[in-house]
């Protein structure tokens, strides 16, 4: 079946249809640099990097760009640095190491671009000139403000009605707005604030006017897929349509919009604001990044999904189980198959938990092979299977031995133990074996020998 994508724009699912091939682009809202993430903040990377690999697998790994942003000048920036008593380029440079050490470790792969927003003014200056000509746009006590009025087809993503976009949005009411919906393209920045000289004078860019520019700079007036948060339908991307496709003539801004449902805890969204946030560090603390990847992907990416302990302890346990399935399996041929069943799946709008469904039905078949080709079919299955969602693809020995954290120690002990066991102490090896056990070390005898792993 061909991919179908859920578009907030349709408010429906459409058969993906790229505008070229060859060049398939998308573009998604990344992180401003302010603090270390949290796991909700996760969601969004590890839904769009499944949609990354799902694409490089059907249009090829040089036919797909996937463009995320880094913000590093905003106003939450600014306050942190201050707070912090720390330059705004060394907080920014920081938070930023961090998102990307954390995002690896729950095995994102990295955009091909990562723009970086204070490397683009001299494009959002250059569109924010561009509207302000066509009249979209005025100049105003050195601000510049979008003059929503000039815009008919404002509120075409949200479906907001006039009062509920002010009220979303926000927005100050300043006297030198011509509307109270209007919003900043550029601000004025005092002297001890980044700043850019500008035609009205030195300021900053407005947080909609930056995705706007850097994503024509890197993927052109028009491409196939924005993606983002929930959150982000309004204002933001209802601005960023706004600003693009009036700068552009009215021609098509993005042609899929998606947006992933919030993480929440006890049904509330995660939020900073709200207290009641892990760190993506705090949760790699717990837990390897595959299983908080996992655990991530067991709910489909449209729906809230609430962030438990339990969550995060199943996604593990059911790892443990493949990778037990795993041990031993020869190394899958390159660029296999991917499995049917999960293909049919991520191709109805990226269902993951379908998805897995398919690869325990495949794990089951593989527990009840006996036959040596008909394992190493089924393994390879599984992992190609992963592979597409980022699973899967570790040394399962490895994951079952938690990394080799002390594993000469352990070596060691096992090797003790068989020496009980040749010389028929077995009090002895039972007492080693009711050791490692307490310490979490499961041991496995079988013909050729002990295996161990760690508990899950």
């Amino acid at each position: 079946m061909p991919l179908s994508l859920y578009s907030t724009l349709s408010r429906s699912k459409e058969v993906f249809t790229p505008i070229d091939p060859a060049n398939v682009r998308m573009y998604v809202c990344g992180p401003t640099v302010y603090d270390l993430a949290h796991i909700g903040n996760a969601r969004p990377v590890i839904v769009f990097d499944v949609l990354y690999r799902l694409l490089r697998q059907v249009y090829g790994e040089g036919h797909v760009k996937y463009v995320r942003n880094i913000t590093d000048v905003d106003d939450k920036i600014n306050a942190a640095a201050k707070a912090n008593g720390e330059t705004i380029r060394a907080l920014t440079e920081r938070t930023a190491q961090v998102f990307h050490e954390d995002v690896a470790a729950l095995l994102c792969l990295p955009p091909d671009v990562e723009p970086r927003a204070t490397e683009h003014i001299a494009p959002m200056i250059e569109m924010i000139e561009r509207l302000v000509a066509a009249n979209y746009a005025y100049a105003a006590e050195g601000h510049v403000l979008f003059a929503v009025g000039n815009d008919k087809e404002y509120g075409k993503l949200s479906r907001r009605n006039r009062d509920e976009m002010i009220a979303g949005a926000r927005v100050d009411v300043a006297p030198y707005k011509r509307d109270p919906a209007d919003f900043v393209l550029w601000k004025p920045s005092p002297e001890d604030l980044p700043g850019w000289d500008s035609p009205w004078g030195r300021g900053r860019p407005g947080w909609h006017i930056e995705c706007s520019a850097m994503s024509e700079v890197h993927l052109g007036e028009s491409f196939d897929i924005h993606g983002g948060g929930l959150d982000l339908i309004f204002p933001h991307h209802e601005n960023e349509i706004a600003q693009s496709e009036c700068v552009h003539g009215g021609k098509p801004f993005a042609r899929y919009w998606l947006h992933n449902g919030f993480v929440t805890v006890d049904g509330a969204k995660m939020a900073k604001s709200e207290g009641n946030f892990r760190t993506i560090r705090d949760v790699l603390a717990d837990a390897p990044g595959e299983a908080a990847r996992l655990a991530m992907l067991m709910g489909h990416y449209r729906d809230p999904l609430d962030w438990t302990s339990e969550r995060l302890t199943q996604a593990k346990q059911g790892l443990d189980r493949f990778y037990l399935a795993l041990r031993g399996a020869a190394t899958p041929a390159k660029n296999a198959k991917l499995p049917g069943k999960v293909e049919a799946a991520l191709d109805d709008d990226l269902n993951t938990p379908l998805a897995m469904a398919a690869l325990y039905e495949i794990l089951g078949e593989l527990n009840k092979a006996s036959d040596p080709a008909e394992k190493a079919r089924l393994q390879n299955e599984l992992v190609a299977g992963g592979a597409v969602m980022g699973l899967l693809q570790q040394d399962a020995e490895a994951w079952l031995k938690g990394g080799d954290k002390g594993a000469a120690d352990i070596e060691a002990a096992i090797a003790a133990r068989e020496r009980a066991r040749k010389a028929k102490d077995f009090a002895e090896a039972d007492r080693i074996r009711t050791e490692l056990a307490l310490k979490g070390i499961l041991l496995e005898d079988g013909p050729g020998g002990t295996t161990w792993r760690r508990a899950g």
